[in-house]
């Protein structure tokens, strides 16, 4: 008989969003009466609870770990979210909607949005966001579940949430223990290693003694086993995103409609962000500390609050960038000790996700073989990059030159591929999603067109159409859109149905 190549023991350092999104998962996977999954958490370090704004991704994850949605609002105080709305990023009193799902509906084995083109730079078309049942929805203050057909824009429409962060950690904790997972109090205080390099077992603080045969580092900024004990280089991308702090601070909410969106307003050094959830409103300020001083930008995010505070502001800091081998031997870094990238479009919560789904695939046995790990880093960086270069254009194409924050982020350099981008929907209006990334063609036409950028032409092929045909379908997708936003009941109102238990 062949000897099994399965890992039977993994212990994840660090609790938080990341390290119990990886344990509920591994709990959800696997045969926890076969294998050990062992998390041990500091209490020594306390998360940072500053509300959470998500991507639609993270529908997906609950649903792979067969989480009831409305327990999951009630459990963490979370919200619909349908998009994000960008103030005074063009320009000062400017604004425009970055919204989730798709934009109108293609026509002729077309994208919708050349047809749309050919009419806006004629002068006619609308705005672009009525072609959007999570925009139009959105700015009604709507959401809501309704039995639809699937030619209805109701049917698919796309969302995410909005949560208290510390609230959701402690949901997938004990979603996580319940099945299984052994959860430990404890601070690592020593790490024994292999003649190979690899982690043998860790010593807490108490003296006990914890082994495993693969370690995944969820430690945070900190990076304790990955950077302290891997040695785990860094690429600092702070020339490219230069914001590096931010001030957090939660206040009640005086909007009696539940906006069902995140809102960024840019400010003199940075931008701030809303995100209401059910008992509070979660504000920010992300900014670059270079270009302003912390009490000054204390002083702008105070200014926006709507409501009482409700804690002292929490100070961050942090340093822009990613590790290009987030896995080395047995020791793998998810979430924050792997990389970070400022959070403008909620992708924090991905990026664990992510790597949750990478590992996955990619899943060792007691081998560890190095083309596997390879890979897993190779995707990394890829999806890290990827993420970095669509949050930098927010930055480059603003017309802001207000103040020296933003006269730099007028020049800062764009990567080939991203300038491959610009270049191309500047030309002919095509946009291409490279190798299933992230953000697809709706996000980057909401951000280009929205942050200013024109196109010049569009698809040949739409001119087969007739003007007054396309006038036609596209006021008919806009009335269709706006006619389904209006059946959804109030976002407050669809949140305390869900609460009546």
């Amino acid at each position: 008989m062949s000897q099994s190549m399965s890992i039977k023991s993994i212990v994840i350092v660090g609790g938080g969003s990341a390290g119990w999104m990886t344990a509920a998962t591994l709990s959800k996977v696997l045969d926890l009466s076969k294998y050990s999954v062992t998390l041990i958490e500091s209490e020594d370090v306390k998360g940072v609870s500053v509300g959470e704004a998500t991507i639609p991704q993270i529908t997906l994850f609950n649903r792979i770990l067969g989480i009831d949605e409305a327990d999951f609002i009630r459990a963490t105080n979370a919200t619909y979210k349908l998009g994000i709305e960008f103030k005074d990023w063009k320009r000062k009193g400017h604004a425009y909607f970055h919204p989730f799902g798709t934009f109108g509906i293609n026509m002729e084995a077309l994208p919708f949005h050349h047809f749309w083109l050919k009419r806006f730079n004629e002068g006619a078309g609308g705005d672009l966001c009525s072609y959007s049942i999570e925009a139009m929805a959105a700015k009604s203050g709507r959401f809501g579940k309704v039995n639809a057909q699937n030619t209805s824009p109701l049917a698919n429409m796309s969302y995410a949430y909005h949560f208290d962060s510390t609230l959701y950690a402690n949901f997938l904790r004990d979603f996580a223990v319940m099945r299984g997972v052994r959860h430990i109090k404890g601070k690592v205080e020593a790490v024994s290693k292999h003649p190979n390099g690899h982690i043998n077992t860790l010593t807490l603080q108490n003296g006990h003694c914890i082994d495993g045969e693969f370690y995944i580092d969820c430690s945070g900024f900190r990076s304790l086993l990955l950077e302290k004990e891997m040695g785990a280089t860094f690429n600092d991308w702070s020339d490219l995103l230069p914001c590096d702090s931010a001030i957090a601070i939660p206040c009640k909410s005086a909007d009696s409609m539940l906006k069902p969106y995140t809102q960024s307003t840019a400010k003199t050094a940075g931008w701030t962000w809303r995100i209401p959830l059910q008992h509070r409103i979660g504000n920010g300020y992300v900014y670059a500390s270079k270009f302003t001083e912390k009490e000054a930008a204390l002083d702008e995010l105070m200014a926006q609050l709507e409501g009482e505070p409700l804690a002292e502001p929490n100070f961050l800091a942090w340093k822009t960038g990613m590790r290009p081998r987030s896995w080395i031997k047995n020791c793998l870094g998810i979430g924050l000790s792997a990389g970070f990238v400022e959070p403008l479009e909620s992708t924090g919560l991905h990026l664990i996700q992510s790597a949750i789904a990478r590992l996955m695939t990619l899943f060792p046995s007691n081998r560890f073989c190095q083309s596997d790990i390879d890979m897993y880093n190779r995707q990394t960086t890829k999806e890290f990059e990827q993420i970095r270069d669509f949050i930098v254009l927010h930055y480059a194409l603003t017309e802001r030159n207000d103040s020296e924050f933003w006269r730099y982020c007028r020049n800062i350099s764009l990567s080939d591929s991203l300038e491959q981008k610009v270049q191309l929907y500047k030309d002919s209006g095509r946009i291409f999603r490279i190798d299933n990334e992230l953000f697809n063609e709706t996000s980057w036409l909401a951000v280009m067109h929205g942050q200013g950028l024109r196109s010049e032409g569009y698809h040949p092929l739409v001119d087969r159409m007739s003007t007054s045909l396309i006038d036609e379908r596209l006021s008919h997708i806009a009335s269709v859109i706006d006619k389904s936003a209006s059946v959804l009941p109030e976002h407050a109102h669809f949140i305390a149905q869900l609460n009546v238990k």
